[in-house]
């Protein structure tokens, strides 16, 4: 097995307030979300490298944008010099994950160059897609002959499959939410968001008086059991990192999160609320880890129902400390192309800015559309 510090590492990283759709980010477009994201990644690589990074390329998650290679725009816009290419990737909902997987793919295979990598989605100015002139809210996930429910009906159909009553996602959402509250109220976002003068400083807040709330939203599909309330906030925002060489060889042997392994995976796309699951167990296989040996899960809260079905299927209880620890998507929202890297961020806030020794291993993971999973196992390095 290959040692740690050979590994690619995370060593910088960084995200935007995350706010809901036609809200406080609502101006603002793809471009100008991603931009001071990647050059703050960049600023904070030029602190503790001691030097700017000459980066290879930039690669963003992205679901519902303008097109034209947002990864490229940022990496103009960011100054980061007109010979640095960009990736845009879409995995939907794993986007801003499998941007950072990508990018780490690239090292592993030889070119020792620094990336940046992450996700950006401005729901709020998504354009209007259409055929024939018929505007259409999504593209399908499956072809002709597949089940391909929208995400929230699929959600709800697996809540029915799995027999997930309201009252657990009720009560699993509440938890996310006082989660992020307490976060919020310990400043443990401050070091990681780059604040967007004139749009938003920080996240919109989580909803307060949560319990009182919750019994009061009217279900979504007749007779089921998702409503607003356990259900996460279509939203805005952006996450990139940097990802370096590891090893004293590359010059690199600063602390961070080394990529200790990472797995996409395939499955039903009539339930793709499960697909985190598989993912995850692939992944904690070719680490050569144990689920118990995760000291910090992030996973990206969609839904309550769709996390609640994870869990059940890792044998992982829903109230467990490791798990989106400061709350989660449902709590602060879900920027589609760059909750994968919001995760991610959120790891290393929670293991590296947040001390935890060399060894700790933390994964991250999300379910997505069309039916796949992605995650990732990261070990940190000092």
């Amino acid at each position: 097995m290959t040692e740690s510090h050979a590994l690619p590492r995370i060593v910088a990283a960084r995200r935007t307030p995350i706010a809901t759709r036609g809200r406080a980010l609502a101006a603002l477009t793809v471009e100008q979300l991603a931009v001071p994201v990647v050059r703050a990644v960049h600023d904070d690589a030029t602190h503790v490298l001691g030097l700017p990074p000459v980066v290879a390329d930039v690669v963003l998650g992205n679901c519902m944008g303008p097109g034209g290679n947002p990864a490229r725009v940022a990496a103009l816009g960011a100054g980061l010099g007109f010979t640095v290419p960009g990736l845009t990737v879409d995995r939907q909902c794993g986007s801003g994950l499998a941007a950072i997987i990508e990018a780490s793919t690239a090292i592993s295979a030889g070119d020792h160059r620094p990336r940046i990598a992450g996700g950006v989605e401005s729901a709020s100015t998504a354009p209007t897609r259409s055929v024939d002139g018929v505007a259409y809210a999504r593209a399908p996930f499956a072809p002709a002959g597949w089940h391909d429910p929208d995400m929230t009906r699929a959600a709800e159909d697996l809540a029915e499959h799995d027999g997930i009553s309201r009252e657990r996602q009720d009560a699993y959402a509440a938890r996310s939410t006082h989660r992020a509250a307490s976060a919020v109220a310990a400043g443990r976002f401050t070091e990681e968001l780059v604040p967007l003068v004139g749009a938003a400083e920080q996240d919109e807040a989580p909803r307060s008086g949560i319990e009182r709330l919750l019994p009061r939203f009217t279900p979504l599909f007749t007779d089921g059991s998702l409503t607003a309330g356990n259900t996460c906030r279509v939203s805005d925002g952006a996450a990139a990192v940097l990802v370096v060489p590891g090893g004293p060889a590359h010059g690199s042997t600063t602390p961070g999160l080394a990529v200790r392994a990472h797995a996409v995976v395939g499955c039903d796309p009539a339930l793709p609320g499960i697909g985190a699951a598989p993912a995850i167990l692939d992944a904690l296989d070719r680490a050569g880890v144990d689920l118990a040996q995760v000291a910090a899960f992030e996973i990206v809260e969609a839904f309550a129902a769709q996390t609640l079905a994870v869990l059940d299927r890792l044998g992982v209880a829903e109230d467990d400390e490791r798990l989106c620890a400061d709350g989660g998507a449902l709590a602060l929202g879900h920027p589609w192309g760059a909750s994968g890297a919001v995760a991610v961020v959120r790891l290393f806030s929670r293991l590296v800015r947040g001390g935890a020794p060399a060894g700790t291993i933390g994964m991250a993971a999300a379910s997505v559309g069309g039916g796949l999973g992605v995650a990732a196992v990261f070990e940190v390095v000092r």
